[in-house]
């Protein structure tokens, strides 16, 4: 009989750091990044792309200000889909799947981009909880590849933009 192993919180965030590295060019220049500033410089558009929120819009979907009722907020209407928030830009970033971009249609989602080739992103250091400095992870990655469900993240926006909640 096999024994049934656990993975920690810990193991997940490994392995996460590694999948995201793969949209690195320099993974020994990414990692010393997130040692050394809290956030690595990654290409968007082939394992992942992502959708940018302006947090204005996020805080009226959530009629809140508070930053723990809206990393909340969004872990439930985004499914657990990965979300990080840039604190400067007061920008948030739905991860989801490097094909979005290809067929974004910006007129069809106003109010947000979507980040594909030929953009970047500085990403936050897979730590779920670290919330010094200049981006973290509001909603962190569970596993590789887990990303957003785009469709989630427009109906999100949508009852946003028509006060719904």
């Amino acid at each position: 009989m096999e024994g049934v192993g656990l993975v920690t919180r810990r193991e997940r965030d490994l392995a996460v750091a590694h999948w995201l590295l793969a949209a690195s060019g320099d993974q020994e220049r990414a990692r010393a990044e997130w040692r050394e500033h809290g956030v690595a410089l990654l290409a968007a558009g082939g394992i992942f792309a992502a959708i940018r929120i302006p947090g204005d819009l996020v805080r009226v979907t959530v009629k809140t200000d508070d930053d723990q009722a809206v990393d909340d907020f969004l872990h439930r209407a985004l499914e657990g889909g990965p979300v990080f928030r840039d604190r400067i830009s007061d920008m948030y970033y739905a991860l989801v799947p490097g094909s979005t971009a290809w067929r974004w249609n910006a007129r069809a989602w106003p109010g947000l981009e979507c980040l594909g080739r030929d953009c970047y992103l500085g990403v936050p250091v897979p730590e779920p909880g670290r919330r010094r400095g200049r981006a973290y992870w509001c909603v962190p990655m569970n596993s590789p590849g887990e990303l957003c469900d785009p469709r989630v993240v427009w109906a999100m926006v949508q009852r946003g933009q028509t006060g719904a909640t």
